[in-house]
C-alpha cells in the first residue's frame, strides 16, 4: 500500500505539473497571437512577435503550437483581447502588479479584486504601486556566453544599462523603449540569448518572513492560476534562509 500510495501521490504531482505547463503553454501563446494581431506576423518584422515567440520557445512551447497562435491572429475569427494593468498590496504592504490580456473587462476586474480580497492584499487603483518599480527592458545569457567581463563590454557597447552575472547566468538590463536595438546588438556579439522581454523592476522592497512569504506566494499562485492573468510581479525580499523553507 505505501508503493502504490507513492505512485499515487506522484501521479498527483505529475497531473498538477501538467495542468501548469498547459495554462503556461495557453497565456504564452495568447501573448504570441496579440503580438501577431498588433503588428506583422513575421517575427523578423515585429519586436514584440519576435521576443514573445522567444519567451515560448524559452519554455519549451512545440513549435506547432507557436506556429498556431501566429495563424490565429490572421484568421479573423480569433478573440479580442485588451491589455490591462492592476496594481495592489499583498501581506505587509508588498507591492503587487498584475498584467492581464482579456476578451472581457468586467469578469477580470472582478476576479482579480476577488483573489487579493481572499489572500489579504487590496486592490488599489492604477499607478497605486508601479512607482516602486522600472519598466525596464531584461536580456537573459546562458554563463556559456562567455565571461563577467566579456558579457559587460558587450553590453555596454550595445547601450544597455547594467549587468548582473552569477554562477548561472549574465542579466541585462536596459531601458524599455531600447530592448529590441540592444538585445538585437547583443545576439551579434554573443549569440542568441535565452530570453529578452519588458520586466517591472523593483526600485524598492518590502522584507518578508517565513509566514509573509507562504502569505504572498498564495496570492501569487491564486492569480497566476486566472487564464485571463499573464504575470504577476511583486516586490518582495526574503533571506536565503527563508527561502529555503518555502
Amino acid at each position: 500500500m505505501a508503493g502504490h500510495s507513492k505512485w499515487a501521490n506522484i501521479q498527483h504531482r505529475k497531473g498538477r505539473q501538467d495542468a501548469i505547463r498547459s495554462k503556461l503553454f495557453s497565456k504564452l501563446s495568447k501573448e504570441i497571437t496579440v503580438a501577431a494581431k498588433m503588428g506583422d506576423p513575421d517575427p523578423e518584422k515585429n519586436p514584440r512577435l519576435r521576443m514573445a515567440v522567444k519567451e515560448a520557445k524559452s519554455q519549451s512551447v512545440p513549435k506547432d503550437v507557436i506556429d498556431r497562435a501566429i495563424k490565429k491572429s490572421t484568421a479573423g475569427d480569433g478573440d479580442e483581447y485588451e491589455e490591462i494593468r492592476y496594481e495592489g498590496y499583498g501581506v505587509n504592504g508588498v507591492a503587487v502588479i498584475v498584467e492581464a490580456m482579456t476578451d472581457n473587462r468586467n469578469r477580470t476586474a472582478s476576479n482579480v479584486r476577488s483573489t487579493f480580497t481572499k489572500s489579504g492584499g487590496n486592490l488599489g487603483e492604477t499607478g497605486s504601486v508601479s512607482f516602486m518599480f522600472d519598466r525596464t527592458g531584461e536580456i537573459v545569457y546562458d554563463v556559456s556566453a562567455g565571461d563577467a567581463d566579456t558579457v559587460l563590454m558587450a553590453a555596454i557597447e550595445a547601450g544597455a544599462d547594467d549587468v548582473e552575472s552569477s554562477e548561472e547566468e549574465h542579466v541585462i538590463y536596459c531601458l524599455d523603449t531600447d530592448l529590441n536595438a540592444v538585445s538585437t546588438a547583443l545576439e551579434a556579439e554573443l549569440g542568441e540569448n535565452v530570453t529578452a522581454k519588458l520586466i517591472w523592476k523593483p526600485t524598492m522592497t518590502t522584507e518578508l518572513d517565513l509566514e509573509g512569504m507562504e502569505k504572498l506566494m498564495k496570492l501569487v499562485d491564486a492569480l497566476e492560476d486566472d487564464d485571463d492573468v499573464q504575470r504577476v510581479t511583486t516586490n518582495f525580499e526574503a533571506s536565503d534562509e527563508v527561502m529555503s523553507q518555502l
